[in-house]
């Protein structure tokens, strides 16, 4: 599906069906979205507003990290959205020229479309130009990955504090897919936040310069995504090694005390091995009380070395 927007001289804004209706026209500058678009409307890309064929390219394989390239009569700018569950990255391609800006993505994006029912309801444009769209669309993809962190978040404490009583495997299951899911975030946000002071820093983008305040509030948030996301994998390490060694002490108790029952029933089981042989010269199997001193002796050697266990602080 390809949208169009066109703004005329006196700043009122006119919505178009094709493009070859809007490079016909005067207007100052125009909006083209592509969203989801066909083979048919991806041919228009080369067709009817000629980019260069690298840049057609990116878009249509898409897989690109977030960048900047520039060409003769416009800017290519790649960045990325997120999905809040899957965590699937969706890529968002915007050409930047001296009259226009053409966004594609092949995927329905909620920011681009935030943007765009933003400007449709707008009558009055005399705010608005194509470096005021690119900045509503990049503020709100980053302002989308707050409220992804926060939840994350939110999982690291139920992980941590454990209200339903869950067991140590599966603690440590929900753990590792948090920084599974973190990391996934890490590679999102750290190379758009690289994008982003790229252009902070472009002289090719002179809009950019006369609104640096409002791309530097976005770099801004990007570093203090980046900082979250450092901060949450912290986290989620000193979580991890609390879990591992509190498994490996319960593992050392456990150990400890069948290491002092093999060693109280050790003799036990020497005397019994003993009188258990079935040699005719034993004495003490003639014993009228022999039985009885023998299960004393156990008796009292068990005590013995149990009060020793006890001394010794295994216990404790």
């Amino acid at each position: 599906m390809i949208q169009i927007i066109a703004i005329t001289s006196d700043n009122k804004r006119k919505t178009m069906k094709s493009i070859d209706e809007v490079l016909d026209g005067d207007y100052q500058w125009w909006w083209i979205d592509f969203n989801n678009p066909t083979d048919e409307e991806v041919k228009q890309l080369d067709t009817k507003l000629h980019f260069h064929q690298l840049a057609i390219e990116d878009c249509i394989l898409g897989q690109q990290r977030p960048k900047m390239d520039y060409y003769d009569d416009f800017s290519l700018i790649v960045t990325h959205t997120i999905g809040p569950v899957s965590f699937d990255q969706h890529e968002i391609n915007v050409f930047i020229g001296d009259q226009f800006i053409v966004t594609f993505h092949k995927d329905d994006v909620p920011e681009v479309n935030q943007v765009w029912n933003m400007a449709i309801k707008q009558e009055d444009m005399k705010d608005w130009d194509i470096y005021r769209i690119f900045y509503e669309i990049l503020d709100k993809v980053v302002d989308h990955y707050f409220p992804i962190i926060y939840q994350l978040e939110d999982s690291i404490n139920l992980v941590e504090d454990n209200p339903e009583e869950l067991s140590m495997n599966v603690l440590l299951e929900q753990l590792f897919e948090l920084r599974h899911e973190l990391l996934k975030l890490r590679h999102a946000i750290n190379p758009i936040r690289d994008l982003v002071y790229r252009i902070l820093n472009s002289s090719h983008l002179q809009g950019i310069e006369d609104r640096r305040e409002y791309f530097a509030d976005i770099y801004d948030h990007l570093l203090k995504l980046s900082e979250m996301v450092d901060s949450n994998r912290e986290i989620t390490n000193d979580i991890r090694d609390n879990f591992i060694s509190l498994n490996s002490y319960q593992q050392n108790k456990v150990i400890q005390v069948l290491t002092v029952i093999t060693s109280i029933f050790a003799p036990l089981t020497f005397i019994a091995g003993i009188y258990g042989m079935n040699f005719v010269n034993m004495p003490e199997l003639e014993w009228h009380y022999g039985y009885y001193i023998i299960l004393a002796l156990m008796f009292v050697l068990s005590l013995a070395m149990i009060m020793w266990f006890i001394k010794r602080g295994w216990f404790g």
